[in-house]
């Protein structure tokens, strides 16, 4: 059958199953918490993440200078605006998603701010300065958008009554980009990116430049160690608006949330547990761990089927 007589029907499930696609190739923790979801909202969940894989793909094309990188975000951002506007289109994550947006009523203009947090690490820098950020204000601007934003939209798919449920998935976002900067310290450097508030490394006493250059799996000082600990402390308070968020969600949501709650505060476990040396290994949950998380959150979904 060729694809101008599918079905709509047969279109959006062939939508649906590209995005299953990517989550499963590439959500590495976010995939363990969508298999623990009913299938109408493991679907939205993947959607959602093909969605944002795409512009962060786009955002992080290295290849390619900055001003041509956020001209292509521009424009497939243009191209998704028109799809909500009624346009057709044949891009199976723009089908899936905009499904998804009317079936739990996503507003559209968190996508809008996702994509403005990609955009972030687009700005034009002068010569070779390496991004930064001054304040832990204004690294909490970039983290709503870029990892609070998707809570804010899963929340929508996972289900909720009580409107506090939005405070607390936006700092539990914080949560989750806090452990994100932490793990990828050393990585970020190589990208001349440094997450870490300027204002902590000045009370830590610790240089940029030890951050950006520095020996090749030299491990932390203990001014880095203290610096590191510092967000740790901060992300740590972040979990705790996870644990309240847990029981507004839908009874059928809440062990696909604990599942990646869990998964993620166990990375910030294992950070803590090597004394933040960040620099001469890749710290990660091993999959052993994960799949012993995931397990427990499937009983937990069972459960709460049995008693709905």
């Amino acid at each position: 059958m060729t694809p101008e007589l599918k079905s709509d029907g047969a279109r959006l499930n062939e939508a649906y199953a590209a995005c299953r696609a990517v989550a499963r190739s590439k959500a590495k923790n976010f995939y363990y918490a969508f298999v623990a979801l009913p299938e109408d909202r493991r679907n939205a969940i993947c959607a959602t993440y093909a969605f944002m894989r795409r512009a962060d793909d786009l955002a992080d094309d290295d290849s390619l200078p900055r001003e041509e990188r956020r001209r292509r975000l521009d424009e497939w951002l243009a191209a998704w605006r028109g799809v909500c506007q009624g346009g057709a289109t044949s891009d199976p994550v723009f089908l899936a998603l905009f499904d998804a947006t009317r079936r739990f009523a996503i507003p559209l203009g968190l996508l809008d701010e996702l994509v403005e947090g990609m955009t972030m690490d687009l700005r034009p820098a002068a010569s070779d300065a390496p991004d930064t950020y001054a304040t832990f204000t204004d690294l909490y601007g970039y983290c709503y958008r870029v990892a609070s934003v998707v809570g804010l939209v899963c929340i929508r798919i996972f289900g909720y009554e009580d409107r506090g449920a939005e405070k607390l998935a936006e700092e539990t976002g914080i949560a989750f980009q806090l452990t994100n900067i932490l793990r990828d310290v050393a990585e970020d450097a190589g990208f001349n990116r440094v997450y870490l508030p300027l204002e902590d490394l000045k009370a830590h006493g610790v240089a940029l430049e030890s951050l950006l250059h520095r020996a090749p799996g030299a491990p932390p000082t203990a001014n880095e160690r203290a610096l590191l600990a510092e967000i740790a402390r901060r992300a740590e308070a972040y979990y705790q608006s996870a644990q309240r968020l847990l029981p507004l969600l839908d009874r059928e949501s809440r062990p696909a949330m604990w599942v990646l709650v869990s998964i993620y505060h166990r990375l910030l476990d294992r950070i803590r547990r090597v004394d933040y040396d960040v620099f001469s290994r890749r710290v990660s949950v091993p999959l052993a761990q994960k799949l012993g998380i995931l397990a427990v959150g499937q009983a937990r979904m069972a459960l709460a089927r049995l008693s709905a």
